[in-house]
């Protein structure tokens, strides 16, 4: 391309097109899977149980943005909720990947964390990412509710998922573009769910932080 203003414009727009096609096709055939996936979230914090979240690369950032949504707020004033990402603890995550194999990254956190009412909840572009697969079968077999984020194909992430949403696009940036908004949906589902009633006029909310 060009180093030219209108050739940027055009390529721009052309991004912010793709993006608005990829959501509005989850939103026209997917919104009542987000709807199912915030029941099993907010089923599982009112029996106190926990939601833990993985994925790599954009995607681990993804998880823990969405983490901090449900144990600070995302738009109401309630209680902080229990989700942790996996994502975030270097000294775990590099010591299972040196003395183990980086494919067990997410799966041995969840062996030593999760028990049976958690939410396990994996995110992948491709659908493919051994250690987001590895973690979800575990799950699985082991009465922790599995939901996936993924991309346009079916691939054995299906399998180990109990709710999985595709991402009708091939492009991983479109993908997680959907990807992080299907995430603050979830969450204000599932703050409606459990903290349905809005706080009086009169209480003053703390700036939010990010």
């Amino acid at each position: 391309m060009k180093d030219e203003p209108g050739q940027g414009v055009l390529r721009v727009r052309a991004v912010f097109d793709a993006t608005l096609r990829a959501l509005a096709a989850v939103r026209d055939h997917d919104a009542e899977t987000v709807v199912r996936m915030a029941q099993v979230v907010a089923q599982a914090f009112r029996a106190k149980r926990r939601l833990y979240l993985f994925g790599n690369g954009g995607s681990a950032a993804d998880c823990q943005h969405l983490a901090a949504e449900f144990i600070n707020r995302f738009q109401k004033e309630r209680d902080p909720l229990p989700a942790i990402a996996l994502t975030t603890d270097t000294s775990v995550l590099t010591s299972i990947a040196n003395d183990y194999d980086f494919r067990d990254v997410f799966l041995r956190q969840l062996r030593g964390l999760a028990e049976a009412g958690d939410v396990a909840m994996g995110l992948s572009t491709s659908g493919r990412s051994e250690n987001v697969l590895r973690a979800l079968r575990w799950a699985r077999q082991h009465g922790v509710h599995t939901l996936g984020l993924a991309g346009m194909e079916k691939t054995d992430m299906d399998v180990y998922c109990d709710l999985i949403l595709h991402v009708p696009d091939d492009v991983t940036a479109r993908v997680q573009e959907v990807h992080i908004t299907v995430g603050h949906a979830l969450c204000d589902v599932v703050e409606e769910m459990l903290f349905g009633v809005e706080p009086p006029s009169n209480v003053v909310r703390p700036a939010q932080c990010c």
